[in-house]
């Protein structure tokens, strides 16, 4: 069974594709639906407001905005919406990704994103779920799952260590 909601996950470059692969990966793994489109907070400026103004009535839950440099495009999206947006910090040539993790965390009141790490579009992807899933019981239950898995390698690694320290 899919979610209800949609996930939008928005680029400001078709460069940013590879960034934004795992979240992608990552949702369709949680069989949420998504979106996936390139708009620019300084070249499209009124795309992206239109889009975000009209996300909810169109059915996403959340927006995933991926930006590099500047990185206005999460407060841009944000300033026009109540859904949560997630920003996800890409690492440019420039600053190795700083400038546009202090762009996408700096945000005025009133006007929240959500930040993960620099690249860390599958943290993105598990959060919108994890927001998805407030309403939404199979979803849960897929995020409990793989806390679980996650849980269960941790275990096993730690018992190989234990092996190897036990041979020494």
């Amino acid at each position: 069974m899919m979610a209800d909601k949609k996930v939008a996950i928005i680029m400001g470059s078709d460069s940013d594709f590879p960034v934004v692969l795992p979240a992608v990966k990552r949702l369709k793994a949680f069989d949420i639906p998504l979106e996936v489109h390139v708009m620019s907070a300084h070249r499209t400026p009124q795309a992206a407001a239109e889009f975000s103004g009209s996300a909810a009535q169109n059915g996403f839950g959340v927006i995933i905005a991926a930006a590099g440099k500047a990185a206005h495009l999460a407060g841009v999206l944000a300033a026009h919406t109540t859904l949560p947006v997630i920003g996800i910090p890409v690492k440019s040539s420039t600053l190795d990704g700083l400038d546009a993790l202090l762009a996408t965390v700096q945000m005025p009141g009133g006007i929240p994103v959500a930040t993960v790490a620099i690249d860390g579009a599958d943290n993105a992807a598990i959060l919108a779920a994890q927001i998805l899933a407030l309403s939404d019981g199979t979803l849960a239950a897929k995020l409990q799952n793989m806390k679980q898995t996650m849980a269960e390698s941790v275990a096993q690694k730690d018992a190989a260590i234990q092996a190897k320290v036990q041979e020494l």
